[in-house]
């Protein structure tokens, strides 16, 4: 069996039903799997999607304190600014276009630590990473993490309930899994601690690296406007990371054909190309599932690519030393003009 086929832990209501095709879980299947994937007393191997939770609960007290206390016009916009291009387009530039895709390559480790840590950590590497494979090889059918034709909570619960990694992996599935991420930079598990915490990163290194990166990013915000700013900032990183949870549900016409002729030009899956998370974050989606290792998925004139423009800049300056960029291969397929 395929690694892709593997690699993540199946719901208990499955992938798919006895003819094959996609399994449709009622909201109370969905709900009663995202309760039980999170109970770390039922099993310690839950830990990481509930860690992805609590990233988001755990800063809610902030927003509530910018909105009931620090509010201001200036400070709504940049909270504003900071969760739908600032947090997007980073998304895009580390979980999406380097963690999954490997489509450029830092110089050194500098580099490399620096994008990673541009914005409050919101999302884990291991979560978003390999189950994005698995997206691309099986889009739009089942097994597909976020399949849009199983539903908005299909989707937004996608995190703990699909995309986890399968806890009884065999030592050599672990190792090829491994190897999907070792290039984040994270410190990965050995076999025997992955069977024991069930996941690629351990615990208490993901607590530390997340906890410094707020710690850094709470100083900063604080320094340069107080408590006011700081609540502003992490209170947008939690909002953007429930909105983020809606994106493939969307990005993939909420399970029904919604391409355009002549603009999406990708017909192997659902994926359509949406203005707004285009111009926010560089997430031209169906452009993205025609060439899923570019740099760039900001192909056409109006299709503003902020992710684009970061990893250009860092080649420019020497940060990033390679990328692959798939313009000029859409060009020409599709006989367009620059």
């Amino acid at each position: 069996m395929a690694l892709l086929d593997r690699v993540l832990d199946p719901p208990s209501y499955g992938w798919s039903d006895q003819k094959g095709e996609l399994s449709r879980p009622t909201s109370k299947q969905i709900f009663e799997e995202f309760f039980k994937r999170l109970n770390i007393f039922r099993s310690k191997k839950n830990w990481l999607p509930l860690f992805s939770w609590l990233r988001v609960i755990l800063l809610l007290p902030l927003l509530f304190l910018f909105i009931f206390k620090y509010f201001s016009i200036g400070l709504l916009a940049v909270a504003f600014v900071y969760s739908m291009i600032i947090m997007g387009t980073h998304g895009t530039i580390w979980h999406h276009r380097y963690c999954t895709h490997k489509a450029y390559r830092f110089k050194n480790s500098f580099w490399r630590i620096l994008t990673q840590n541009l914005t409050i950590s919101m999302v884990p590497e291991e979560i978003y990473a390999i189950s994005h494979h698995v997206h691309h090889a099986k889009s739009d059918q089942p097994g597909d993490p976020y399949n849009a034709k199983g539903g908005f909570l299909y989707c937004f619960l996608a995190d703990v309930n699909h995309q986890p990694i399968a806890k009884d992996l065999t030592a050599d599935e672990y190792r090829r899994t491994v190897q999907l991420i070792t290039h984040t930079g994270i410190i990965t598990n050995s076999y025997a601690a992955y069977q024991k915490w069930g996941s690629i990163i351990n615990p208490r290194r993901a607590i530390l690296a997340c906890l410094l990166n707020w710690v850094a990013w709470y100083i900063i915000a604080y320094l340069i406007g107080g408590h006011a700013l700081a609540c502003a900032l992490f209170g947008a990183a939690a909002f953007w990371a429930i909105g983020v949870r809606t994106f493939n549900y969307e990005g993939h016409g909420k399970g029904k054909d919604k391409r355009k002729k002549g603009y999406d030009l990708n017909e192997s899956d659902m994926s359509i190309n949406q203005v707004w998370p285009g111009i926010v974050a560089g997430e031209w989606h169906n452009n993205h599932h025609l060439y899923p290792s570019s740099a760039r998925s900001g192909f056409l004139k109006h299709q503003i690519d902020f992710a684009w423009y970061y990893i250009k800049l860092l080649h420019l300056i020497g940060g990033v030393t390679t990328y692959h960029d798939s313009k000029p291969a859409f060009l020409n397929r599709y006989k367009l003009k620059d």
